[in-house]
């Protein structure tokens, strides 16, 4: 008979929680690799490793929805962006470079 581990890890106040690193290792788990939470009738939970897909992501595609839907229904609140305020946004990030594939800082993790 396999052994079973029970592990526990506890809920932030922002209802965040560390896998335990058992956990990561059994799912072969990496940094940015994404969870799948099953949720059975019992109420119990499984964790899974979430299969990698190149599809888009659902947050983004619903908001550009959103702002489709509302474009199509309120044409007369587009604007064009004053010269001004793009003069004062390059002048705030001017210099800034952002790489959106570099991994956070530790803090930021």
């Amino acid at each position: 008979m396999a052994a079973i581990l029970e592990v526990e890890s506890t809920l932030t106040d922002r209802y965040q929680t560390t896998i335990p690193e058992t956990v990561r290792r059994a799912l072969k788990l990496g940094k940015r690799d994404k969870i799948h939470y099953t949720v059975l009738p019992s109420g119990e939970v499984v964790l899974s490793r979430a299969e990698i897909t190149e599809q888009d992501d659902p947050v983004i595609a619903q908001f550009l929805g959103f702002l489709s839907n509302d474009f199509a229904k309120h044409p007369e609140r587009l604007q064009t962006i004053d010269a001004n305020l793009v003069q004062r946004i390059r002048s705030l990030v001017g210099g800034i470079e952002v790489d959106l594939n570099s991994a956070l800082s530790p803090e930021d993790e």
